[in-house]
């Protein structure tokens, strides 16, 4: 039998399909018509408006991007749900870690307890579990650096997971030594990073500036770093000529939802700063109730940023070269929870252990269990 030949016309289909739409439309007459357009200043991608005849331009003023900035009760909850999951995941990542161990191991069982636990199929991004010098790189954990070092006593573990659902994005991020005992400088830099943490926490609510937010992480990293040790100076003077950035060279926090680095962070007019540090900031905008943001400042010893300050004369001059020697291989701490703006201040959506003494007391407990589940700070 000859094969029976199908033509299928589909420039003729499309037009089929576009009256079809314009014939729903004029029948609703909706007051609001959301389309999306723009630009994902994340990443870059450009999306092209819906555009076809007998659609009303007058009705296709709001975008789908700004309406993604806003986050219903639905969506909160989700997000409660995700953060929930993925907090009760790395406590069980940081009940079992110990030295000996692979950091994908580490890996594959916060993976294991989201889907088994939560029904999270899929984490939010590549999870990156650092360890030692590993715990510098910002975004280790890709293919080319695919988790795979030998945990090793007296290692700090940056472990930065979140588990996804209905497609809706978790970004967590917890520090901690892999045998359960921070050192006097672990101890050091992780309380610095924690100050600046809860700070920032402390600040927001609708109308402040997240650039602002940024700046003021810095400045407390800053502050801390004179006390430690490594830093030297007025901490105005370091401001000028970017000090922060050689230690926290990435941005404060960004915009969390559908995606994890969602869109809508620089709106039409709003530029990004261009200055070391805030260039990489992905949010312009005022702050508004019902955003949900990540908070996630952090310290590195990143040894090309290190070198390049030192052969800075405007920057070296501030460096304790001596002290800083010996956070050579230290690696990074960030600490990283997940907010919603509230309106007079923020709902922290993430529940792990937080303190120095919360972490060391929990790691040493076999049998404990970190509680309550929704965290009892305050904002």
């Amino acid at each position: 039998m000859a094969p029976v030949r199908v033509t299928f016309n589909l420039q003729a289909e499309q037009k089929k399909m576009v009256f079809a739409i314009a014939d729903v439309l004029s029948n609703m007459r909706p007051a609001v018509l959301l389309t999306l357009r723009g630009q994902n200043t994340d990443s870059g991608s450009i999306c092209r408006e819906a555009s076809f005849e007998g659609i009303s331009r007058e009705l296709a003023d709001v975008s789908l991007v700004c309406s993604r900035l806003i986050k219903t009760d639905m969506e909160l909850e989700v997000l409660r749900y995700t953060n929930r999951i993925s907090s009760e995941a790395h406590k069980m990542v940081m009940k079992h870690v110990k030295p000996g161990q692979t950091e994908y191991e580490m890996e594959s069982l916060f993976q294991h307890y989201c889907y088994s636990k939560g029904g999270m199929r899929h984490t939010s991004y590549t999870c990156i579990c650092g360890t030692g010098h590993n715990s510098s790189v910002l975004h280790y954990g890709h293919a080319g650096a695919p988790n795979d070092k030998l945990i090793m006593d007296g290692d700090m573990c940056l472990f930065d997971m979140g588990g996804e659902y209905y497609c809706y994005s978790s970004d967590i991020t917890c520090s901690f030594p892999a045998n359960g005992k921070f050192t006097s400088d672990q101890r050091a830099i992780y309380e610095a990073v924690f100050k600046s943490s809860r700070a920032v926490m402390a600040a927001i609510k609708p109308g402040v500036k997240w650039t602002d937010m940024h700046r003021l992480a810095d400045r407390v990293h800053l502050e801390e770093l004179v006390k430690i040790g490594i830093l030297n100076g007025r901490v105005e003077d370091m401001v000028k000529v970017h000090i922060g950035a050689v230690f926290m060279p990435h941005g404060l926090g960004h915009l969390l939802g559908i995606d994890v680095h969602d869109v809508g962070g620089y709106p039409e007019g709003v530029k990004r700063i261009d200055e070391p540090g805030l260039k990489s900031l992905r949010m312009g905008r005022l702050v508004q109730e019902r955003m949900v943001l990540t908070v996630e400042p952090g310290i590195y010893f990143i040894n090309h940023l290190l070198d390049q300050a030192l052969a800075n004369p405007a920057q070296s001059c501030f460096i304790n070269k001596d002290v800083l020697t010996r956070f050579r291989g230290f690696g990074g701490v960030r600490i990283e929870d997940d907010i919603a703006v509230t309106a007079d201040g923020i709902e922290l959506l993430t529940c792990v252990p937080r303190t120095v003494e919360e972490i060391e007391a929990f790691m040493a407990d076999s049998g404990k269990t970190f509680s309550p589940v929704v965290s009892s700070e305050k904002f």
